[in-house]
């Protein structure tokens, strides 16, 4: 290895995202059952998670830009799994919510993920699965990063 070189055998941002890159393609892979991406299941997840959010915010959520967001947004507004507000309440922002068809995919994507991260985590005990995420989040945390609602 020349000098100065990471060494990516003991790099652990190089294993954090190949980890991500796996579970990605892991969750885009079982979603399709149900006709979604990762971002499209993020911003249903969102949705049901919270009400009265933004397109930016849902963008932040989901890790995608606002005008992948609009795209998104509509694509899913279009398949009738969320409603979107006709006027502003205050504003440019329209108002978005889930539909029942949307809560239904929600439901059986909701289950889809669970079974990949058991998957994913199978390896580990429970114990060391709570280390994984306490740990992970402090990585967060040392980085300034986002807390789990923002």
């Amino acid at each position: 290895m020349e000098k100065g070189a990471l060494d990516l055998d003991l790099s652990v941002g190089y294993a954090l995202k190949r980890a991500a890159v796996a579970l990605r393609a892991a969750m885009d892979r079982e979603l399709r059952a149900v006709g979604l991406s990762v971002p499209q299941y993020a911003c249903l997840r969102l949705l049901a998670h919270g009400t009265g959010l933004s397109g930016s915010e849902l963008a932040r959520g989901a890790f995608v830009t606002r005008q992948s967001m609009h795209v998104l947004l509509r694509g899913l507004q279009d398949r009738g799994l969320l409603a979107r507000a006709a006027a502003a309440p205050r504003g440019r922002a329209l108002p978005v919510a889930l539909t029942e068809a949307g809560r239904d995919v929600l439901t059986r994507a909701d289950e889809i993920v669970a079974g990949v991260e058991r998957r994913m985590t199978s390896v580990l005990s429970e114990g060391a699965r709570h280390r994984l995420l306490a740990d992970l989040a402090a990585c967060v945390d040392a980085l300034g990063g986002p807390g789990p609602d923002d």
